[in-house]
């Protein structure tokens, strides 16, 4: 299991309910959440050592949302 962290531009709960549908659909996540209090609006994902997180940020931008991973 690798955790992987990402700056991104989600910002509230509707924004969270937006993106659940594309990660939820990534089978090497077992669980993720973003920390929306953090002013860098921290996603942490926990996964297979396989992912790649290109795969992750790919995923957000399909979503409409920005990451980097830190």
């Amino acid at each position: 299991m690798e955790t992987l962290k990402f700056k991104t531009t989600i910002k509230c709960e509707g924004c969270i309910a937006a993106v659940t549908p594309h990660l939820n659909n990534i089978s090497a996540i077992s669980k993720w959440e973003v920390d929306t209090t953090n002013p860098d609006k921290i996603l942490t994902v926990e996964a297979d050592e396989s992912l790649d997180a290109q795969v992750i940020k790919d995923t957000l931008s399909k979503a409409g949302y920005a990451s980097e991973k830190i």
